[in-house]
């Protein structure tokens, strides 16, 4: 019995098995392509881990986030939670057990409901709480958890900052109690002081629940900060994946070694000191990616090999998985 409920704390939460998104997209009159978004991406989450996932705005990132959850449908591959392959089944019930935090807390909430009505709109539509008083109850135990006072309970989006917005966003999210949240970019829309007070938020509750978070962001001193494990991705690809010590202390890839180089460092001695790696050239658009390695026209270290064949995501080093054919 011991050494069963071992192996399910072990087992992933959620496995994600070469996953695409292409989106088809008019070139010409009559001429489509299909744009790469995602590109055969795997990777998995233990239960009350947080993996983050980071790379320059336009690879893939947000995609990968709202495709795990088939808020946009994948064009190929698998995503199993708790085991089960949810690829062709009905969202409802796993919207329970799945939710996200969107990025923009202007944009994500609906100006004409009141904070109640945004909060409890999942618990009606999974009809949680019938009995009006316990819903009531219930959102204003979600606004507490979140640090909103009471009195806002009948107040509208307007009326509120943006650190409070994305309280209200968390809020909801945590509705309908999931095990599973996808984080895209929380925090990016505001202030840096409120930033910290959101994240120490998301790891307080984190610590009391056990929720299991992907982070999607791109600012690398918050992934670090708040990750277990973090995943670099490039051009549709995740190109490097391990803890976040290791990442940050021995990254392999030679985009990881260049995005981490262009951190800033506060201390102007040791900035000065701080030998940065530049990062050649534009990134290539997904509707024409290079073939081959999808990082050869902006690496210093690229063969001819790397023209020829896509390196695979191979673990290299103990819980350290590289795509490149130079290690």
């Amino acid at each position: 019995m011991a050494d069963t409920l071992q192996s399910a704390e072990r087992a992933p939460l959620l496995e994600v098995v070469n996953l695409k998104k292409y989106f088809s997209v008019k070139t010409g009159l009559i001429r489509k392509t299909d744009l790469r978004a995602v590109d055969d991406v795997s990777f998995s989450i233990a239960r009350g881990e947080t993996l983050g996932i980071v790379g320059e705005s336009g690879c893939g990132k947000t995609t990968l986030g709202r495709t795990v959850l088939r808020l946009t449908e994948p064009t190929s591959g698998d995503i199993r939670y708790e085991g089960e392959s949810i690829i062709g089944r009905d969202m409802k019930e796993y919207r329970k057990k799945m939710q996200i935090v969107f990025q923009d807390p202007y944009a994500s909430l609906d100006p004409r409901k009141t904070v109640s009505d945004i909060i409890g709109e999942a618990m009606d539509i999974q009809k949680m709480y019938p009995d009006k008083a316990v819903r009531r109850e219930k959102i204003l135990e979600l606004m507490r958890l979140v640090g909103l006072n009471a009195q806002f309970y009948n107040r509208f989006p307007h009326e509120f900052s943006g650190g409070q917005r994305q309280r209200i966003g968390i809020a909801r999210a945590l509705a309908v109690n999931p095990g599973f949240i996808v984080c895209d970019e929380p925090v990016s829309a505001l202030d840096v002081s409120i930033q910290a007070q959101i994240i120490n938020m998301l790891e307080d509750l984190q610590a009391e629940t056990g929720i299991t978070y992907l982070f999607i962001a791109h600012d690398l001193a918050v992934v670090r900060h708040i990750s277990t494990r973090i995943g670099v991705m490039y051009l549709g690809h995740m190109v490097e994946l391990t803890g976040s010590r290791e990442l940050y202390e021995r990254p392999l890839h030679p985009y990881t070694q260049m995005l981490l180089s262009a951190i800033p460092v506060a201390n102007p001695d040791l900035s000065a000191a701080k030998k940065r790696m530049k990062l050649e050239g534009e990134i290539p658009s997904p509707l024409n990616p290079p073939s081959g390695c999808p990082f050869r026209t902006r690496c210093p270290r690229a063969s001819a090999r790397c023209r020829e064949q896509m390196p695979p995501l191979t673990e290299v080093e103990a819980g350290h998985s590289v795509a490149c054919h130079m290690l």
